[in-house]
């Protein structure tokens, strides 16, 4: 009869139906009498149970039953009366639904669905049960992977606490949640937090869990990831190392947790400058990645960003920018536009257009991104700060040095207060601001600079890393440029000196 009157309409399959979203808009905000109201919620919430997926049916048919009953299931969730949470039968199709939406990489859909269940558990279990605390860390880590650090480390904090209260100190869901919180420090740029975290989660894992344990190799893995984010490369390349052959012992060679750890030393030895080591891991496991996580998982585009800024170090633009461009296209389809790693995509294409010479395409892109990150990550987040340093270094390549210069000099002071005076990347911005002074003809202020940067880089990291031996050249050609400066002086004044000269004597 409805079909009859065009209210609806059947789709292809006849599977589905579709109503005009002007009728759903009236039939979600007409004002009805509250018992049919909930009336008929509770048959939509029976409706959704009855048609969750078998547990029996094949991956692929639950995958296809799922995407069908999402949109239903997501606004159930978000419609549900404050204060009125929902049955415990709702709240295991939602937790169903979030497991779903999880193992595809989609944890930032989650969120009405964990919110959902959060209200629920804290009403029927109690604010400190084990199974409250579980959906609220659940909640932040959907938080998390929406790039929403304000609510997801206020929520880690408390959820870690009350596990530390509950469940002891080295109880293992406190380890998890300890290393969770360490993680979003990180995330949120706070290393100062994150690295002791992650130090007493690592050394608790192994006493509790055992030295192969898999917590106990993802806690060592991202104490690595930690410290080469701190420019320790001393400590994190052989931490890497040794996670990565005890996760392919352990795990076996395609794991994700294996997967995750590859990209990670393989990241580390870009940073090292070692090229030869990191491409071909990088290459190894975007292969994996896309084989065993699906070619749009998040980590897959993880995978794929890194290995286009491995082949942009390497000078292979031919193959970094088609790449840039398909994983800043996915990221802004599965992850939203202001997401933090969309961000970072958009930055490092923008990067690359500059270096292929296409100014055109990159200073909007780099303008664009580095707004977007001030606004989402604030004004001192390390990406915030990579992105400021990116758009200086396209404004130089116009040779726009007006506006180049002071973003050098914030960036590098900022550098200096949020890294560390020695930090790889504040040693990079030292050597920017060199660069762009000398390029301003201001040879005094340019070459100390250089000079400390220099140093810092041989100190850091080895007498013969890229970036040192990109230091020294720069030293090098500024004193070659005072010097044909104070030539150019002498020859000028003994110039001026002979027009002087008194005339001979009669």
């Amino acid at each position: 009869m409805l079909h009859a009157y065009n209210v609806i309409a059947f789709t292809a399959d006849r599977q589905s139906i579709t109503v005009h979203r002007l009728v759903q808009n009236v039939l979600r905000t007409r004002t009805r009498q509250p018992s049919a109201h909930a009336l008929g919620r509770r048959e939509a919430e029976q409706a959704l149970q009855q048609a969750c997926p078998d547990e029996d049916s094949t991956a692929a048919e639950q995958t296809t039953q799922w995407e069908r009953l999402l949109p239903h299931v997501l606004a159930l969730a978000e419609s549900t009366p404050p204060g009125n949470p929902a049955p415990t039968q709702t709240v295991a199709t939602y937790h169903a639904a979030a497991q779903h939406l999880y193992r595809q990489g989609r944890d930032a859909h989650t969120i009405p669905l964990r919110t959902a269940a959060l209200a629920q558990c804290e009403q029927v279990l109690g604010d400190t049960h084990p199974g409250t605390l579980t959906s609220r860390h659940n909640l932040a880590l959907a938080y998390r992977s929406a790039g929403d650090l304000g609510r997801a480390i206020p929520l880690l904090e408390t959820t870690l606490a009350q596990c530390e209260q509950v469940l002891g100190d080295t109880h293992p869901d406190t380890l998890t949640s300890r290393n969770q919180l360490a993680y979003a420090y990180k995330a949120a740029g706070d290393l100062g937090r994150a690295i002791p975290l992650y130090e007493t989660t690592l050394a608790q894992c192994e006493q509790v869990l055992g030295d192969t344990h898999p917590d106990t190799l993802n806690s060592r893995n991202n104490l690595g990831s930690a410290y080469e984010s701190a420019g320790d490369l001393g400590r994190a390349i052989p931490l890497l190392e040794t996670t990565l052959a005890q996760c392919e012992q352990v795990l076996g060679d395609t794991h994700p947790g294996t997967l995750t750890s590859r990209n990670n030393l393989a990241y580390a030895y870009q940073t090292a400058g070692d090229l030869g080591r990191a491409i071909p891991l990088y290459e190894t496991a975007l292969a994996q990645c896309e084989q065993v996580l699906g070619d749009s998982h998040p980590d897959t585009l993880t995978s794929r960003n890194n290995l286009a800024g491995a082949y942009e170090s390497a000078g292979d633009l031919e193959r970094a920018i088609p790449l840039y461009e398909t994983a800043l296209a996915q990221r802004e389809q599965v992850l939203g536009d202001s997401h933090p790693d969309t961000l970072n995509s958009r930055n490092n294409l923008g990067s690359a257009y500059e270096s292929a010479g296409n100014l055109g395409r990159a200073i909007p892109l780099l303008e664009t991104a580095l707004a977007q990150c001030e606004q989402v990550l604030g004004d001192t987040h390390p990406d915030t700060l990579t992105s400021r340093n990116n758009l200086a270094y396209v404004y130089v390549s116009a040779g726009d040095l007006e506006r180049a210069i002071p973003l050098y000099e914030t960036a590098l002071a900022q550098r200096e207060q949020v890294l560390g005076d020695t930090h790889p990347d504040t040693l990079t911005s030292r050597n920017n601001l060199a660069y762009v002074y000398e390029s301003a003809g201001d040879l005094e202020r340019a070459i100390p600079l250089y000079e400390t940067a220099l140093a810092q880089r041989e100190q850091v990291l080895g007498d013969s890393h890229p970036d040192t031996l990109n230091s020294r050249n720069n030293l090098a050609a500024a004193h070659q440029a005072t010097r044909a400066v104070q030539q150019r002086s002498t020859a000028n004044a003994a110039t001026v000196a002979d027009l002087i000269q008194p005339p001979a004597a009669d």
